[in-house]
């Protein structure tokens, strides 16, 4: 089971790689779901590649987030980057830019991003139809529910084990759209689900957040389960919380 770590810089990746992962998710300036996060410049991505390379850990490039028609020629080029630079694979939410990349880089492998809401066994095989070789499971499932897909899915599944859960279906919220104005499906979310509301005249409190996911006393079941790849969210966060 390949343990993926977050790298939102290059000081995270290091430390990512120095305390035993064995690959990094990252994204460059754009068309990526943390666009809050530091990421890497077009310059830094192949210097990330090599440095990580070098010491036998795969980097998955993320190009995240829904697009518009206009945005397309620039994923476009990342694909491109990403094939020719040699990353391991490419993180997808959009099933438009999966379809492109299918056309443009087949060889490039792609992971069918959580925000894609593959929460089924039916939702894992449409994503293998269209060319993906692993999907990333939605947070809300159970443990039955992981045993369940990965002994009948077609491709890797992987789950994340550490992070924050949101309030929604993962890939569905609207929430930091309508009142934030910027959406978490455009890499933007204002996290409207952590503010505290008032219910009835009460006390405010904070409702919609929920706690933090920790999966780390069930990973030798999660292995044993036929998961392939436990991911740990963070690519906002400093580099001694990777490390």
């Amino acid at each position: 089971m390949e343990l993926l770590s977050p790298a939102g810089h290059w000081e995270a990746m290091v430390a990512a790689v120095q305390n035993g992962a064995d690959a990094v998710y990252l994204g460059l300036e754009s068309c990526n779901a943390r666009r809050g996060a530091k990421n890497f410049t077009a310059q830094e991505f192949p210097q990330a590649l090599d440095y990580c390379h070098l010491r036998g850990v795969k980097v998955y490039l993320t190009v995240n987030t829904l697009l518009t028609d206009r945005e397309l020629p620039e994923a476009e080029g990342l694909l491109r980057q990403a094939s020719r630079l040699g990353a391991d694979g490419v993180i997808v939410q959009d099933w438009g830019l999966a379809a492109l990349a299918r056309e443009v880089v087949p060889d490039l492998p792609l992971h069918a991003s959580t925000q894609m809401t593959v929460h089924s066994l039916t939702g894992v095989e449409k994503a293998a139809e269209l060319g993906m070789g692993c999907a990333v499971l939605g947070r809300e499932l159970s443990g039955p529910d992981v045993r369940h897909i990965c002994a009948h899915s077609p491709i890797s599944i992987e789950v994340f084990a550490h992070g924050a859960l949101c309030m929604c279906w993962s890939g569905q919220c609207a929430m930091s759209a309508l009142i934030g104005q910027r959406s978490g499906n455009r890499g933007l979310c204002a996290q409207p689900c952590r503010l505290p509301y008032r219910l009835d005249g009460g006390k405010a409190g904070h409702p919609l957040s929920l706690k933090d996911m920790c999966l780390a006393s069930h990973i030798r079941e999660l292995r044993d389960m036929g998961v392939s790849l436990l991911k740990l969210e963070g690519r906002m966060t400093r580099p001694e919380s990777v490390a």
